[in-house]
């Protein structure tokens, strides 16, 4: 099966960089370019690529509006959306989490792990780098966090709420994706089959009402079932200590 992807990007040699990167291999094939986040969204729409590798700052639109308008199309589903990104987007990228993103890559991330990356998401694996996303999830608690100086250490209610909707066994595979474990180590961990776990990963989101895993690790995060590194969460195991 080819992989079709969509190259978003402001500048045309990062998009020609990475299509000739993309193009490389026999089972991936780049079906638009667009260099603005208005057009990258008129692209998807028209070839309803696998995934698109999607740039943050670009005119006409960034690529967190994009995001978030593909996300809202019901017809674009099965559609994944990798964001690129730098340490120094951290804005940014919290925004991108929040409007539905399904992963994120760092613009300097060797050609294997740009391909990888994209075979990953494609499978519906999940965060892709884990250091990136785990830098990611902190910085979005702690923005979070800041924003309500009363807000408790420990989850609150509401979030406690989240954690009661799911059973045992999804809060054990939860806690292992928050640690950006891919399905097939969460299964050798849990003594489950990928299969299993991509059931239980569907049957969250639909429970939860969440789009995207990035979004369901942030859920895990928010309810105090694990914590930006460093912190136990209260009555949990530490994440950092899974699998």
């Amino acid at each position: 099966m080819t992989v079709r992807v969509v190259v978003v990007d402001d500048q045309p040699t990062i998009r020609l960089g990475l299509r000739m990167i993309l193009e490389h291999e026999d089972d991936v094939s780049v079906v638009g370019e667009a260099g603005t986040g208005a057009g990258a969204v008129d692209v998807v729409r028209e070839v309803r690529p696998d995934v698109v590798l999607m740039d943050i700052r670009m005119p006409d639109g960034n690529g967190i509006d994009a995001v978030a308008a593909l996300v809202a199309e019901p017809t674009l589903a099965a559609t994944r959306t990798i964001v690129l990104t730098t340490f120094h987007d951290e804005e940014y990228v919290v925004a991108a989490l929040r409007a539905g993103a399904d992963g994120f890559l760092l613009k300097d991330a060797d050609p294997a792990d740009l391909v990888a990356a994209v075979r990953r998401v494609h499978a519906g694996d999940q965060l892709l780098d884990p250091s990136v996303t785990r830098h990611v999830v902190d910085r979005y608690v702690r923005l979070a966090e800041a924003a309500d100086a009363t807000r408790s250490r420990t989850a609150t209610p509401a979030a406690r709420h989240v954690l009661e909707r799911l059973t045992p066994r999804e809060r054990d595979v939860l806690v292992r994706l928050a640690t950006g474990a891919t399905n097939a180590e969460v299964a050798a961990a849990l003594a489950l089959t990928e299969a299993t776990v991509k059931s239980h990963v569907s049957s969250m989101l639909t429970r939860l009402g969440l789009t995207s895993r990035v979004q369901l690790v942030v859920a895990a995060f928010d309810a105090g079932l694990v914590r930006p590194a460093g912190e136990r969460p209260t009555g949990e195991p530490d994440a950092s200590t899974c699998g």
